[in-house]
């Protein structure tokens, strides 16, 4: 069963797809919420699988009430607004729904949340699935907004966590948008079995290293996959050996 929240200022519209959602019995409506903070609160209580999103209400936007969670579930995006498409896509949400929301057009969405749940499962224990909620972990997907640009991001894609002050430099793929966190408090939230504290400025993706050079001082070179060389403390290169084995 896939638990859904329902987050849309427009009565009738929620109506509507809670009707049209009567077609598919894997599906239980958990919850509604008429806007971005009242959507907010019904995540952080009752952590559904799925999301239903409008992106345009009053006050906060689907997008800015998406930057306020710490891990975003997954999301379909229902909207009038056909501008906002390429931005929808931009963020990788599950799908896309122009409103009035066709019944084929849901059907085609549901079936990609299907197949995402499949993948991420294959290789999950139940063990794994029933985690504590506050830690994240590499097949959780998380929401980051920088400006005006807005992605989705599984942990396991995020190479590097660079400190820039009072924020941090999350480098997946070719981007590098800012967040306003600190590299400590990131730190305390990641399983670190794969984000390793390489030093000072720097957590690095385990399974994202692509080749390992003594430095001096007795510490290491890291180079990741996507080219960046971090160095390894020579604190941090003591357990970094203890952890790998060298």
């Amino acid at each position: 069963m896939i638990r859904a929240v329902i987050i849309d200022d427009e009565r009738l519209a929620r109506n509507e797809l809670k009707k049209l959602l009567q077609e598919f019995p894997e599906i239980e409506i958990i919850a509604e919420a008429a806007n971005a903070n009242e959507g907010i609160e019904k995540i952080d209580s009752l952590n559904p699988d799925l999301i239903f999103l409008d992106i345009q209400m009053p006050g906060k936007t689907g997008f800015d009430m998406l930057a306020e969670l710490d891990k975003a579930p997954d999301v379909i995006f229902t909207t009038a607004y056909d501008d906002y498409a390429l931005k929808a896509f931009e963020v990788n949400a599950l799908d896309y729904l122009l409103k009035p929301v066709e019944p084929r057009r849901l059907a085609d969405a549901l079936h990609k949340l299907h197949l995402e749940e499949n993948r991420d499962r294959e290789g999950s224990s139940d063990d794994e699935i029933a985690v504590n909620k506050s830690m994240l972990h590499e097949g959780d997907q998380v929401f980051v907004k920088d400006g005006e640009r807005c992605w989705f991001v599984k942990l396991a894609d995020i190479r590097l966590f660079e400190s820039v002050g009072n924020y941090a430099k999350i480098y997946f793929s070719t981007h590098k948008p800012l967040i306003l966190k600190s590299l400590n408090a990131l730190e305390e939230r990641l399983d670190e079995k794969v984000f390793f504290r390489a030093n000072r400025k720097h957590i690095v993706n385990l399974r994202l290293i692509e080749k390992i050079e003594p430095y001096f001082n007795g510490g290491l070179l890291l180079e990741l996959k996507g080219g960046e060389k971090i160095e390894v403390s020579r604190r941090q290169t003591v357990k970094f050996k203890e952890m790998m084995s060298l």
